[in-house]
């Protein structure tokens, strides 16, 4: 029970300011048809190892063969693999994860192992097995207020539409993620993406000016369906110079197959994702960018794997000056969406946190957001410096909280976590005397923290 809270006072913040607060999960990767359908999965190999790059990495390292992780080994010989590399991750983010879940969803206090494996994987399947572990049902037994999924601007947003239908208390909202249309390095690619743009707003894209109408139809309807989040996962921010007759020629080379300079791409990039993040701010969009992946770095794996398997870490791209440039191209003009930025490199995490006071205009409170930390950073040790950080440069107390990123309907006791972490540091503090020792005046910042400080940053419509 007092797991992460070394002291009374960081136990009383938990227990009665944080650990009852519902989940507000404005960024994951959960499969809205999944939701839809009410998915039940029939064993903890199908919903804890399908698509989860955390454990793929870590059994890879434990020197389990790749078949384990991504092949076409059955179901609980995956498991198996997964359970003998448990005792390894010791120290590891993954070991807390793995039992906590299994503690919070199944009832199971039993450390993880080879030993018992069997007993482990035989129980939580045939729970599993049952309506009450169904999709749905594991958003409602950790209290799961709001989910937002990453969507692509081609979706029909029709399993959305299916779960909003269906009268879900969850609310489950899309989330608009155009990665796709600023790949410039992957010309078949996006003219393929391009194409099938064309053919879903029945616009025929031969122009930029063309491209950027089909995408406002698109945006248009993601916002008709109850979007009001934009997401965008970046190397770096992009801000350089171009022309409108630049880009024109620019656009007329991909479309007709002729591969761009670096410099054409980084003016592409730079122009497009201005005019996406105007579209945000004149809709009242929340905008995020995660900044900072080196993505598919093992290209053998790739070509075996595919994307998002394991081989991504984090790159070491100029991100001063071109992020000061955006974000001032767009303030200078009036036109700064609400804005979060999440950090994946720790080297920048200060330089992040000090640039986003530049661009705080007092239209409301915590404007602009340092994204919590994610992917390598959302560990112990990570979520404190995130916080310590946050603390330094800006209002903790303004923070928006926790995210799961996750593709996994378990991974939601990375909240209590998170939770218990944040408790923690503000309970030391308070006992030795580096904050007031006033359990209600903290506790309240506690409680907006997990949840509140979300609801009110977020221009979502709740249901009551």
């Amino acid at each position: 029970d007092d797991f992460l809270l070394p002291n009374r006072t960081a136990q009383a913040l938990y227990q009665t300011y944080a650990a009852p607060q519902p989940i507000y999960d404005y960024h994951c990767h959960l499969s809205p048809r999944q939701i839809a359908e009410d998915a039940r999965f029939e064993n903890l190999a199908q919903i804890w190892l399908n698509e989860d790059h955390y454990k793929w990495r870590a059994m890879r390292a434990n020197g389990i063969d790749e078949r384990f992780c991504t092949g076409a080994a059955g179901d609980y010989e995956k498991f198996e693999q997964w359970a003998a590399t448990v005792p390894y991750t010791l120290r590891n983010p993954l070991h807390h994860w793995t039992h906590l879940e299994l503690k919070r969803y199944f009832g199971v206090s039993d450390l993880l192992n080879p030993a018992s494996a069997r007993k482990i994987y035989d129980t939580c399947g045939e729970m599993l097995r049952s309506p009450l572990f169904s999709a749905r049902h594991l958003l409602r037994r950790l209290k799961v207020r709001v989910v937002c999924t990453t969507d692509d601007p081609l979706d029909t947003l029709e399993h959305h539409r299916k779960i909003r239908a269906d009268g879900f208390e969850v609310a489950v909202f899309p989330t608009w993620r155009p990665d796709k249309a600023l790949a410039v390095e992957n010309l078949p690619a996006l003219n393929d993406w391009l194409d099938r743009l064309a053919a879903l707003t029945g616009l025929e894209i031969r122009t930029y000016q063309t491209c950027l109408e089909a995408l406002r139809k698109r945006h248009d309807f993601f916002h008709a369906q109850g979007c009001r989040l934009s997401d965008h996962s970046l190397d770096t921010a992009y801000a350089a110079d171009y022309t409108h007759k630049e880009i024109d020629a620019i656009f007329d080379k991909i479309r007709t197959s002729r591969e761009l300079y670096i410099g054409e791409q980084m003016q592409f990039k730079s122009a497009l994702l201005l005019e996406l993040a105007r579209m945000d701010f004149e809709k009242g969009w929340v905008q995020q960018f995660h900044l900072g992946p080196l993505r598919n770095n093992h290209s053998r794996m790739f070509q075996l794997a595919g994307p998002d398997a394991g081989f991504d870490s984090f790159g070491d791209s100029e991100l001063a000056r071109p992020l000061a440039r955006f974000l001032d191209h767009l303030a200078a003009a009036g036109q700064l969406a609400q804005t979060i930025l999440y950090n994946l490199n720790p080297a920048a995490s200060e330089l992040i946190a000090a640039m986003l006071g530049n661009f705080q205009d007092g239209s409301c409170p915590g404007k602009m957001q340092y994204g919590p930390a994610w992917w390598f950073q959302d560990h112990k040790d990570g979520i404190k410096r995130h916080l310590n950080i946050l603390s330094a440069y800006g209002l903790l107390s303004r923070f928006v909280g926790m995210v799961t990123d996750s593709r996994s309907f378990l991974s939601y006791p990375r909240h209590e976590y998170f939770r218990r972490v944040l408790c923690g540091l503000l309970g030391s503090e308070m006992e030795n005397g580096q904050l007031p020792g006033d359990l209600e005046w903290i506790g309240e910042m506690v409680r907006n923290i997990c949840y509140y400080n979300a609801e009110k940053y977020f221009p979502l419509t709740l249901k009551e």
